[in-house]
């Protein structure tokens, strides 16, 4: 049975906790007890999803100064005091003050339950509003964006919320195409280091012979080509963010290397024995699995679980299927603006084609598909014949029933699109009545201000 939400129950009589706890644990309330106000501060957090039920009078810190302490941590957790009958101009003045509600002693579970559960939808959808709140500022903000609707995408968004703006190293996991560097750009501008350096360097992409002087600088006379000093590139990133994409491919020597400079925040230039102080936040990418690689002895596993304080994971683009007429949509506008062309919507059936294809090269390959459309228009058909082949020859798992939910869907999406939100227009489009419209906007929870 799924939880109806946590409820932190304070009350110095064991009699009473006991039993209201238990009339709580019988309703499915995760319940924390305590029996006088110590150590309940340190449970609390700004995104604690759960209410407090507390006795206004306790031994040491009472009610009303634990109250005070809570709105030091967030003003809208919701407190419901258990008053006798003396406390109640107690009470009402807590209300006052912003307390939820009280409740008098002798009570009835019904109304007790009845408090408690107004108390918790209040929490939920405070929580959810502030949510919200966080991910618009997000998407509205300048630099990159994380686009999409789907639940792996909302997951991927809210871990990154709750990530960017701390000091923990982060691994960051996706298959080719999926966006790892735009991640670690969003990762950097949403930090307070976004106004220093992000600096980016494909371990893949070096040679090993000038790997240690791409990272760690060199020396004027280091080595035999080393006429002039280098300041590399975990220097050259001190005070902001370094993205090692590929991480998978760096040499065994420089995992080493690089394991130091983690544990010890310092850098050293080839040819020199002084340490620089590093203040910088390390963003690692690969496609595979470290953890295996780490397991055989190909990657240092001390080295992994250095990198791997927070792992990220990106959904592939088969795995948010629903969001490719979204993005498709936005590649095709940032292409028109950057080659300066028009370009006319693609049909619905070559848009079912768009979502039934595997993508192998994810995001990054629909983007490419996207800016060809733009710049050749009806002649990028051929491209499109050919993903209808693929998909002829690979159908997938779905049945037909979920074909034609997708393509349905597909259709009314891409109208609003096109009518820029406009329900009379979507209809006379589709040839709808505006009831049907409406159940099938419900059905697939379609909102037409998003597409205004």
């Amino acid at each position: 049975m799924s939880s109806a939400g946590k409820v932190l129950l304070i009350d110095d009589e064991s009699m009473v906790r006991s039993a209201i706890s238990q009339t709580l644990e019988l309703e499915s309330f995760d319940v924390l007890e305590y029996a006088n106000g110590k150590g309940v501060i340190e449970n609390l957090s700004i995104d604690w999803p759960g209410i407090i039920v507390s006795d206004i009078n306790l031994p040491g810190l009472n009610g009303l100064a634990l109250f005070e302490q809570v709105k030091q941590v967030d003003e809208s957790i919701p407190v419901i005091f258990i008053t006798g009958h003396g406390d109640i101009s107690m009470a009402v003045s807590a209300m006052r003050d912003g307390a939820y509600d009280f409740i008098e002693k002798p009570f009835s579970n019904d109304a007790f339950l009845d408090v408690v559960r107004h108390a918790m939808e209040k929490r939920k959808l405070t929580l959810e509003n502030r949510r919200l709140r966080q991910e618009l500022q997000a998407q509205n903000a300048p630099g990159p964006r994380i686009i999409g609707n789907t639940a792996g995408v909302n997951r991927l968004r809210q871990t990154l919320l709750h990530v960017a703006d701390t000091a923990a190293d982060i691994l960051i996991n996706g298959e080719t195409g999926t966006g790892k560097e735009l991640v670690a750009r969003y990762i950097h501008e949403h930090s307070g280091r976004q106004g220093n350096p992000f600096v980016a360097i494909n371990c893949g992409a070096v040679p090993e012979s000038i790997m240690e002087s791409e990272l760690f600088g060199h020396e004027k006379g280091a080595f035999t080509d080393a006429k002039t000093q280098r300041i590399g590139k975990l220097e050259h990133s001190n005070g902001g963010t370094l993205f090692l994409d590929e991480i998978e491919s760096m040499p065994m020597s420089m995992q080493v290397r690089l394991l130091r400079v983690l544990e010890e925040r310092k850098v050293e230039r080839l040819g020199s024995n002084k340490g620089i102080d590093l203040d910088l936040r390390i963003l690692a990418a690969t496609k595979v699995d470290l953890k295996e690689l780490s397991e055989t002895g190909v990657f240092r596993q001390d080295l992994y679980y250095r990198l791997n304080v927070v792992r990220v994971d990106i959904p592939s683009l088969r795995d948010r299927t629903e969001d490719i007429p979204l993005l498709w949509q936005h590649f095709c506008l940032v292409a028109t603006a950057q080659y300066k062309r028009e370009s006319e919507p693609v049909t619905a059936s070559r848009m079912h084609s768009l979502i039934s294809y595997e993508w192998p090269g994810n995001v990054r390959e629909l983007r490419n598909l996207a800016e060809r459309y733009v710049l050749m228009g009806e002649t990028c058909t051929f491209e499109f014949d050919q993903i209808i082949t693929t998909n002829e020859h690979n159908p997938g798992v779905m049945t037909l029933p979920e074909q034609v939910e997708r393509f349905e869907k597909t259709l009314l999406e891409q109208e609003l699109t096109h009518q820029k939100g406009s329900i009379k227009g979507t209809m006379d489009a589709l040839g709808l009545p505006r009831k049907t419209l409406y159940d099938k906007m419900r059905k697939y929870d379609l909102d037409k201000d998003f597409y205004k």
